[in-house]
């Protein structure tokens, strides 16, 4: 799968059913496997407290990846 397929699928998370984002960017580790992904949060998920528009979200904590969304599970 090209990084081009999955920036399409929207992230779910598994603990609310709410959409996180969509993926912006991969983190690759010294091994050159996938280590995460790097979303940008939907302005439903962005606090007015805080600065940051974007959430990582490591490899081991995503449950499935279908065809049209990625399901993960994290705590926000």
């Amino acid at each position: 799968m090209r990084l081009s397929e999955l920036q399409k699928k929207d992230i779910i998370n598994t603990k609310d059913g709410k959409k996180i984002g969509n993926i912006i960017d991969i983190n690759i580790d010294n091994n050159g496997n996938l280590a995460s992904l790097v979303v940008e949060k939907t302005v439903f998920l962005i606090s007015m407290f805080s600065n940051k528009n974007e959430i990582e979200i490591k490899w081991n904590q995503i449950q499935k990846i279908g065809e049209d969304v990625i399901l993960v599970t994290v705590e926000i």
